[in-house]
């Protein structure tokens, strides 16, 4: 396959900008190749500026469940961007939105939008912070809750890939009042939060983990956290950042019956722009400046071209039979990825997988939490990535990410994936 414009490109853009990306994990270093540069995307395909075209199972990591360019979506923010494409100000799409996700998860009395999930997370630190009194903040290991300070500690995807333990530049003062502790250990849990001497504000989890690759809480686990963070008053905040309406149309809360007292969205309810929301109940949410002394701000929050995006968005995915058939189509696939890869490497590999997303480990298994998760073989995954794209099928460039399914894959595209993966694997064996 002919890179050579990305080649290209991939070397001018080390001289401008910070190795060659404007985030991490996509300068492809952990699968040991150079990236391919993106020119256009449709439907379950992109193609890059050599192109060549690939079917796309990253989905712009995660918002693309309808698939790139949907027509309903391009249509609003067409007739949005016709009447400006920011205000810094008001405007009714943000209310309409706002329904939308009121209406739909059940923790949501009131919401605010931002620019970013990492933006969602870090205002609602600050709000259970102010909210409680507290400072200190329980996280669960291998948990990527974007890059704000009080997150970068054991934290999953970019930084796990780059064997990054932490980050320089984030003040032990910080960090000190950040608590990681194991996925799924309900002991541990337990006994952390039942510590007088910690003052805990709150604890934020992703109800399924998707950043060390997808990893599903333990039975019972998600109720635990819950019945001991509502006796003891802590906020409990829910980052449903990659679940939110994925998992469900009311995220995994609404699929498990588990309601937080905060919830983290973005990612889908944008469309594919940049957006991000955090909300709750009204009694924690009125905390926030105007009305509280909580302060957030964001010049481009509830900007009109995302909310217009995110609105045609959760009005298909709200439309019957959307997520049976997307689910149906998606663990279809991975049963026959997996009976593939079990068949050529048998059990050097293992697969977790909730509902249209999936993560093929290179491990034994199984993988449960953050110390299971790496024991995986990165080197052997990087072969994986590379043999796969050479074949024109685009996957994460990381172990530790989902397999994004959308709606725009047809079975004809599912079934070319397998066949070109089944002669992969061969190569692996």
């Amino acid at each position: 396959m002919n890179t050579t414009v990305s080649k290209q490109l991939f070397a001018k853009a080390q001289t401008l900008i910070p190795g060659g990306v404007n985030s991490p994990v996509r300068a492809c270093k952990s699968v040991g190749c150079d990236p391919v540069f993106i020119k256009k995307a449709n439907g379950a395909t992109i193609t890059d500026m050599d192109n060549n075209q690939y079917i796309d199972f990253v989905g712009s990591w995660g918002p693309m469940i309808l698939g790139h360019n949907h027509p309903a979506v391009i249509e609003a923010i067409t007739r949005a961007m016709a009447n400006g494409t920011s205000y810094g100000a008001p405007c009714e799409l943000e209310i309409e939105l706002a329904e939308m996700v009121i209406d739909a998860v059940p923790s949501v009395e009131m919401v605010r939008f931002v620019s970013s999930g990492t933006e969602a997370t870090m205002s609602a630190i600050r709000l259970a912070r102010g909210y409680t009194g507290r400072k200190m903040i329980v996280k669960f290991d291998g948990g990527f809750h974007g890059h704000a300070d009080s997150f970068l500690v054991k934290a999953g995807s970019g930084v796990i890939t780059l064997g990054i333990p932490g980050s320089p530049g984030v003040p032990d003062d910080i960090v000190k009042n950040t608590i990681s502790i194991p996925y799924n250990n309900p002991a541990k849990l337990e006994e952390t939060l039942r510590n007088p001497d910690l003052e805990i504000a709150s604890v934020i989890i992703e109800p399924v983990a998707g950043n060390m690759g997808v990893v599903h809480p333990a039975p019972g686990f998600l109720q635990k956290l819950r019945d001991l963070t509502k006796e003891l008053g802590i906020v409990l905040i829910f980052d449903e950042v990659i679940t939110g309406f994925r998992a469900s149309y009311g995220g995994a809360q609404a699929k498990f019956g588990i309601t937080p007292d905060l919830t983290c969205l973005g990612k889908i309810i944008g469309g594919g722009l940049p957006v991000g929301a955090y909300g709750g109940k009204k009694e924690i949410m009125s905390m926030i400046a105007p009305t509280g002394p909580v302060y957030q701000a964001g010049t481009l929050s509830g900007n009109p071209l995302a909310m217009a995006a995110g609105k045609a968005t959760l009005t298909e995915l709200k439309k019957p039979g959307f997520y049976e058939a997307l689910n149906q189509k998606a663990e279809q696939f991975g049963g026959e990825l997996l009976a593939l890869a079990k068949k050529s490497l048998g059990e050097q590999v293992c697969m977790n997988q909730a509902g249209s997303v999936l993560t093929l480990f290179f491990a034994k298994g199984p993988v449960y939490d953050f110390d299971s998760a790496m024991t995986s073989d990165t080197e052997r995954y990087g072969h994986y990535y590379r043999e796969m794209r050479a074949a024109g099928i685009y996957l994460a460039p990381a172990q530790f990410e989902g397999m994004f399914f959308s709606a725009a894959h047809t079975s004809e595209q599912l079934e070319m994936t397998l066949e070109k993966t089944e002669s992969v694997f061969k190569k692996l064996a």
